[in-house]
Order: structure tokens, then sequence, then C-alpha cells
């Protein structure tokens, strides 16, 4: 039946759009003008229905070349300016130029795809369209019904159909654009994490180069090693003259031990000390004796004596010991550069520089055994150089590295004791014996055992709080205060004087009284200055002699 609407074969250019899409209008052709022909296309047999009925056509399709040609006339021009990359207008192809192709998107590789479109029509009917063709100056014959469309690359696609597509075709499932994006976005965020982590690997690189000094091993510029010695008069030079004389005591007895320093005196193995020193060992204890190149030695204790505070221990079977030269105490001027050596709270071969502060400091140290026998009268030399117990017994050596004083006793800033509960430091006072007494004392121990004592027959009131030492009433024992027949009752000194002066120099007690006499030896004739019922009188004493303890 004919309803006014093409059928068959030739109906596919005009199928109804999909719903909801706007049909397309057929552009409006004006009336022929006077003298114009309208190209006529004869009719087309519609095999498909099989009725005989002939009908009109839509636009002109190429004819074959057989077919007669009709002159053309002058085609109908659009309502629009063309478009020159020929793109029909929205919605449908126009009368004057087939719809263009569409290309479907390239599946990724490895992607199956459906087999060829050849001969197949779209959901909405539509054969394959021809290549784009370029515009026609005259219509050409319809194609014959019985004439089949070459296969084509191309398929007609329509964005709004919703139909399933034809047998045969397989929808694309894996396209190649999404997933190329994909890895592309995968790619780049991997190059900026490679980016970042170089960055901080960067940095720490830097860092390190900058705090390590790059990653080869540092090695710091030195100073050659230089093979000459020190000036013999450096403190260098004298410690390296003096050290391996100088040993270190380590004594032990039953109640207590200690350690100190010496030195030594000659090559038989006589060793100088203090008595406090060894005193720790008693008659029974023992005495070690390490010299500066670490061999150690027992020592047996020659002689001592503790009012002068000086000892003397001896060494066997030790050879190759060097004596360290002795100097002369008289010679020191106040000012002069001194070396004191010795071991400090144990530590060995301590080397410590200062200079001479004061001479003929008197000073009194001992007397822990509260009867006075131990008390031990010291004219003397005072050095800044550092001295700590442990030093005591050690010498206190001259720019020539000669022996000048032995360091014996230290003023420490409170009454002794350190804040430990032991001794205290060094704060610049240490006294030292003068070698010129230190020698003669040495030498009486080693020949004899024993010390003797330069005296002058008296007994000083030691309560005495006025200046100078002021001769007692009476003896300790009770007797008179003046020896009858010693030095002072032959010099003329009488009970209740106040001596002021020996050989010139002031005297201001009676520890320094005692004090200036030790410092000479018996039988030295002394110049006394002294007061007696108001008046000045001047004296001369010969020193006598008495066995020290």
């Amino acid at each position: 039946m004919d309803d006014g609407k093409p059928t068959g074969p030739e109906a596919k250019w005009w199928s109804r759009p999909p719903a909801g899409r706007a049909t397309p209008q057929e552009p409006e052709v004006p009336p022929a003008r006077s003298g114009e022909v309208t190209a006529q296309l004869p009719p087309v047999a519609d095999e498909a229905a099989g009725s005989g009925e002939q009908h009109t056509p839509g636009p002109a399709l190429p004819a074959p070349a057989d077919q007669a040609s009709v002159v053309p006339r002058e085609r109908p021009q659009p309502l629009h300016e063309p478009d020159e990359y020929s793109t029909p207008p929205y919605g449908g192809p126009g009368p004057w130029a087939p719809a263009p192709p569409v290309q479907l998107p390239t599946p990724a590789h490895g992607t199956p795809l459906p087999p060829p479109y050849a001969g197949q029509q779209g959901p909405q009917g539509y054969p394959p369209p021809a290549p784009p063709q370029p515009h026609q100056p005259q219509a050409q014959p319809h194609q014959p019904q019985h004439q089949q469309p070459q296969p084509s690359q191309w398929v007609q696609y329509d964005p709004w159909s919703t139909a399933a597509p034809a047998p045969g075709q397989q929808p694309l499932t894996h396209h190649g654009e999404p997933r190329r994006t994909k890895r592309r976005r995968a790619g780049v965020a991997g190059t900026v994490l490679l980016a970042f982590a170089g960055c901080v690997l960067g940095g720490a690189v830097g860092a390190y180069i900058e705090r390590n000094g790059g990653f080869t091993s540092v090695e710091l510029p030195q100073t050659d090693r230089e093979s000459g010695g020190r000036a013999p008069d450096s403190v260098a030079g004298i410690a390296a003259s003096a050290l391996p004389s100088v040993v270190t005591l380590h004594v032990s007895g039953s109640d207590e031990q200690g350690t100190g320093t010496g030195f030594v005196l000659d090559r038989q193995g006589h060793i100088l000390t203090n008595n406090h020193v060894v005193q720790p060992a008693g008659s029974s204890g023992e005495i070690s004796v390490t010299f500066s190149g670490g061999q150690t030695a027992k020592a047996e204790l020659v002689g001592k004596d503790s009012g002068y505070d000086l000892a003397v221990v001896k060494v066997t079977g030790v050879s190759g010991l060097k004596p360290l030269p002795l100097g002369n105490s008289d010679n020191v001027r106040v000012g002069d550069p001194v070396v004191a050596i010795g071991a400090p709270f144990d530590l060995s071969n301590t080397v410590t520089s200062g200079i001479i502060s004061a001479k003929e400091r008197p000073i009194t140290a001992g007397g822990e055994s509260g009867d006075g026998s131990d008390v031990s009268y010291v004219d003397a030399l005072q050095t800044d150089a550092p001295i700590n117990p442990g030093n005591s017994g050690g010498p206190l050596v001259d720019t020539q590295a000669r022996v000048i004083g032995i360091n014996s006793a230290i003023r420490a800033a409170d009454s002794g004791a350190g804040s430990d509960g032991g001794q205290s430091g060094s704060i610049g006072l240490g006294f030292a014996i003068p070698i010129n007494q230190g020698k003669r004392v040495a030498e009486e121990l080693i020949n004899t055992g024993k010390a003797t004592h330069p005296v002058i027959g008296v007994s000083l009131d030691m309560e005495y709080a006025g200046d100078g030492a002021r001769v007692g009433t009476k003896a300790a024992d009770g007797g008179p205060a003046v020896t009858s027949g010693g030095p002072g009752a032959k010099a003329g000194i009488e009970a209740g004087d106040v001596i002021t002066e020996v050989d010139g120099r002031r005297v201001h007690s009676g520890e320094e009284l005692i004090v200036k006499i030790r410092a000479h030896r018996p039988g030295d004739r002394l110049e006394l200055t002294l007061l007696r019922g108001g008046r000045e009188r001047t004296l001369a004493v010969v020193l006598g002699s008495a066995d020290g303890t």
C-alpha cells in the first residue's frame, strides 16, 4: 500500500529521524523562471515492492555512463552561503551533498576489531555513505536499483541511536583513547614522583656534602714531625733533663699509706724526699720506688729528721741511675723562673712551672703528734709553681735543671681540707726547703743516720704576743730558761730578753727565730739584737749542736 512515502531501498535517505531529533526541512526550490527547463529524472522502478508503480526518487545519484545525459540547467541555490568544507546543515544531508563520514574511535593496540561493515545497514537503515565528493556541476542520473553498493570502510554513526548493533557487528568494549589517557596520567604522576624523589635525594646529598665535605675521607693539614729538640733552658728542655732523675714513692704501713716524690742524689741509689712522705711506713712498712721509665724497686729508709722534714731512702740492684745536680739556694733571686716536678695526686712525671715568689719565708709544718716533736721549721723558698699533694719531696729546679729546693708544703685556701674531704689543691702558694739546708741534712743522714740542729741554748716563750722572740723564765722541764754553759749563756743572754734581729734581719716571733737559726750550721757565728729593760743591745753567739729526731 502506498501511503505517500518512499519505500524500498531508495527510502533510506528520507527515513524518519530518531525520537526527539528535529526533522530536517527540505530546502525550498524557487519556481522556474521563463525560458528555463527543469531537469527531470527518469522514474525508478521499485523492485522491492513488485507492484510496477513508479515513485519519484530523492536527490539525484550518479548515473551510469551508458545513460543519456540531460542538459543541466542552473541548480537552485541554498538560502545560506556554501560551506567550504562541504558540511551539510545539522540534522540530515542536504539535497546537494552527501553526509560526511564518521570515523569510529581508534581501539587500543591489541583490541579485537569487529568484522567489516561492508554492505550492512546502520541502525536507522542508512547505507554506508560514499566518501565526500566535490560539488557537481550537474545532476547525474540515479544508479540502477539492481546495482549493489560497493563495500566501504566507513560505517554510519548515529549518536542518538539506542538500537543494538546489527548482526555480525561486535561493539568495541576496550577503547584505545581512555587507556592511553590513563597510561599518560600514570606516566605524568610517575615523572612527578621521580622528580620529587630526586629533589629530596639531591637535598640530602647536598647537606651531607656540606656537613662532611664530600664522600672522600677527610685529611687535615698537619705540620711535619720535627726532629730537633728544645732549648735546654726552656720548660720542655728542663723537664727532659730532670725527669729521668725523679721518682715516685708509694709508702704503706700498718695503719696508713701515702704517695710522694723524690729525686736521685748519687749513683749508689740514695734518694732524698720529705719526712712526712715516708712517715706512714713506720718501722715495719714498705717503700716502693717507681722511676720515670716505669722500672720499680724496693727502697729502705736510711734516715729521717722531723725538724727539717727530710728523709733519705736507698734502692739496690738498680743500674743506670742519673743523679740530679744540686744548685745553690743562696744564688736564687725573687722572680727567677723555676720548674716543679712530682706526682700530684699520684699522677707521675707531672711538670709545672712558675717563679720564685719570695725567699726566707719562715714556715712551720707538721704538729700532728700534739707534743711538737714532729713540727718542722723551714726558712723556705716561696713559689707560684703549682704544687699539690703528691708533689712533696720532689725537686724545684732552675733553668739549668739544677735543684734549688725540695717541695714540702702548700698554703691552702681553707684549713687544708678540700670539698671532697681530702687535701685541697694549689692556690699558687708553695714552699720548698732551700737545697743548701737539704744538702747538709742529707749528708748527715747518709753518713750517720741522724741530722744535727744548730741551737743557742735558750727556751723561748711561745705564748708571747709582742714583736720579737722573748726568752722564757724557765724551761719546759722546770729548769732554767738559759742553759748553763750553753751558747746563749756564754753570749750574755738572760731570761726575759726580747730578741728582735738575727744578722740584721727582723724577727717577729719565736717560730721565726728558730727558723732563722736552723738555716745555719752548728758552729756558725750569729749577731743578735735584743731589748732588755727598754734598751737595745747587740750580742754575738756561736751556734751549738743538738741531735735531731
